[in-house]
């Protein structure tokens, strides 16, 4: 099941990237011509949070929009396409476990973003944005399914837990492990990681 949804992201992302690389330069040059310009102090583990989530939501938007076109029948009843499948089936994992996969990162993000970490605003939100998903589908000639608003909304209240969680084991580590120092490092050494695993698996034969 893990290899489905890696090969889902690698179809998604063979589509996307020319959107993603001009969209990253034009965002990355603004961003850094911005804090040079008003002198401002960069946080390099912020920038690179931020960044993530444009990416993210540019995933999202892709997906919702143009993955897996169907022209069936609306549905309004809530729970009867989750249990419509066999825990077992792929259709289980892709259409039930994958939207409440898709969630996870708004959840967390969300909950991160707001000063006020209550989880009545990351279900809100998640709400909002799942049932404004569904609106635009609908718009453009896709089903609209209930189930997916709520599965969406189980997706972003996880996020809500695994941010708390994250949280929790962060307050009990050494300060040094919740500095900009450690933090800054962190996030360079995954970036470097990340360049690294992309070229000695060949990532870019999964682009042409």
């Amino acid at each position: 099941r893990y290899y489905m949804f890696i090969d889902i992201f690698l179809n998604v992302l063979k589509d996307i990237w020319p959107m993603i690389f001009i969209f990253s330069v034009i965002v990355v040059s603004c961003r850094v011509f911005y804090l040079i310009s008003n002198n401002e102090k960069v946080v390099f583990y912020k920038e690179i949070l931020m960044f993530c989530f444009i990416i993210y939501i540019l995933l999202l938007y892709y997906i919702v929009t143009f993955q897996d076109n169907n022209y069936g029948t609306n549905n309004l009843v809530p729970f009867m396409e989750i249990f419509r499948y066999s825990i077992s089936s792929k259709y289980f994992f892709k259409n039930v476990v994958g939207n409440i996969a898709l969630f996870i990162p708004f959840g967390i993000f969300v909950t991160y973003y707001m000063k006020n970490k209550k989880i009545i605003i990351t279900f809100t939100l998640s709400l909002i944005v799942s049932a404004a998903i569904e609106f635009a589908q609908n718009a453009i000639g896709r089903t609209v399914d209930i189930d997916d608003v709520i599965l969406n909304v189980v997706g972003g209240l996880l996020g809500y837990y695994v941010f708390k969680i994250i949280g929790m084991i962060s307050d009990k580590m050494p300060s040094f492990f919740r500095s900009q120092l450690f933090l800054d490092g962190f996030c360079l050494i995954m970036i470097l990681v990340l360049i690294y695993l992309a070229y000695k698996v060949n990532f870019w034969r999964f682009l042409a």
